[in-house]
């Protein structure tokens, strides 16, 4: 087999999210219909019009070593949180290239990360300015830079893991995640890599952020009602609920998982990419856009769509956004949509941003292994606008024979379209 035509299969999982610090604690949290959105403590939040969001169910700082944590952004303690959890799940216990190892082994140089961020270290940025203003230059981090870097996620958990086939960092906004795995899967093919952890984290809960997005009248302000204001496809949805943490998943070419016995969830079966070209920030409401990365998709792997039983949306609850994106994959499958089981995962963990794409591939390929589709909550009214079938108030189980495959859609401002395909093996 060429190394442009390996096949390429998912070996390991890790998340932490607002539902749980680990991958099951999360999927518990998913199939039990739980929000993770909270009402935002704190005088720093008092006079936003946005005061509540979905921060992580475990503090990473109390996770990781103190030196540690000290040294990273939040948005890579989650990242390095979640990649230990893959990185053991799959089977490894050491970095590559170590010489006494009970578990898995690798090359550094056969092993590489991609995890992504669509915000970087801005709470690192924004604190450290207001230590700069208000205690002075020599009160300033030093570990400032390195923390607010975009790439710094990626580059901690190559730090970890001994990663030296490359360590990526895409950015492109709430499509990051889902960019980071895709690219992940060309390392495999291509030959760059045999292994690599892959996926996407953010923790932007912070004021400005929080005021921008209110402002742009992007999210929720259901400030009364937190644990029903991420609402995909209700009638009274009013906008997106920012969460945080991180969803990665080991990657690796199928001959280098078979040759090591390692368990497999699934198979990653490609990517489909485009551009709106439309708006920075608004999507493009015919939805043109998103048809073109999931035709794209289709033309890329020969998926048959009527193999399709499941969607893991990217729904935000967005007025425009979420009817767009079923108006594009309408315009592209056909009658076929009618057979897929549609989650919209964000209204129990919020929006993650650049970290969505990784904890919605995480979902969706458990959602494949346990042939069981997560509900997505809150749709007390169906909007009329809504023509699919939506997963709503319980978990659907999936067809129990045969091969199925899902897919996973993450849009981003600017424009950027993204949707991965899987298979069960």
């Amino acid at each position: 087999m060429s190394p442009t035509n390996r096949t390429v299969v998912v070996t390991g999982i890790g998340a932490t999210t607002p539902l749980g610090g680990d991958s099951a604690s999360t999927w518990e949290g998913l199939l039990a219909g739980r929000s993770g959105v909270k009402p935002l403590e704190g005088e720093r939040f008092a006079e936003l019009p946005v005061r509540i969001a979905a921060a992580a169910a475990v503090d990473p700082s109390e996770v990781l070593p103190r030196p540690l944590a000290r040294k990273l952004d939040r948005s890579a303690q989650f990242a390095v949180i979640a990649a230990r959890e893959a990185w053991a799940d799959a089977g490894y216990t050491d970095p590559a290239g170590a010489e006494s190892t009970e578990g898995a082994s690798i090359a550094p140089d056969r092993l590489g990360t991609v995890i992504a961020s669509g915000i970087g270290g801005v709470t690192t940025l924004l604190d450290q300015y207001d230590v700069l203003k208000e205690k002075g230059v020599r009160r300033v981090s030093p570990h400032t830079v390195p923390m607010l870097m975009p790439n710094g996620p990626s580059a901690n958990v190559g730090l970890e893991v001994n990663a030296q086939a490359g360590v990526h960092t895409p950015v492109s906004a709430c499509a990051s995640g889902a960019e980071a795995i895709g690219y992940a899967v060309e390392m495999i093919r291509s030959g760059r890599a045999d292994v690599v952890l892959a996926g996407g984290t953010e923790a932007a809960i912070h004021p400005l952020p929080i005021a921008a997005f209110a402002n742009m009248m992007a999210m929720s302000k259901n400030n009364e009602n937190p644990e029903q204001a991420s609402r995909p496809y209700d009638k009274g949805r009013d906008g997106f609920v920012l969460g945080e943490g991180a969803g990665v998943v080991v990657l690796e070419s199928a001959e280098h998982a078979a040759a090591r016995g390692a368990r497999v969830y699934c198979e990653v079966l490609g990517q489909g990419l485009s551009a709106d070209s439309h708006h920075i920030a608004q999507p493009e409401p015919t939805g043109r856009g998103v048809a073109a990365a999931v035709q794209n998709l289709l033309d890329n792997t020969g998926l048959d769509p009527a193999e399709l039983v499941h969607l893991n949306a990217h729904a935000t609850s967005t007025p425009q956004g979420d009817t767009a994106e079923l108006k594009a994959l309408r315009k592209v499958l056909g009658d076929d949509l009618d057979h897929i089981a549609i989650s919209a995962t964000k209204s129990m963990t919020g929006h993650l941003l650049g970290g969505a794409g990784g904890i919605e591939t995480v979902a969706t390929v458990l959602a494949l292994y346990n042939r069981l589709a997560p509900p997505t909550i809150n749709v007390d009214e169906l909007d009329d606008d809504i023509d699919a079938d939506i997963v709503r108030g319980e978990p659907r189980k999936l067809p129990a024979d045969g091969p199925i495959s899902a897919i996973n859609n993450s849009f981003g401002f600017g424009g950027h379209n993204v949707t991965l395909a899987f298979r069960t093996v």
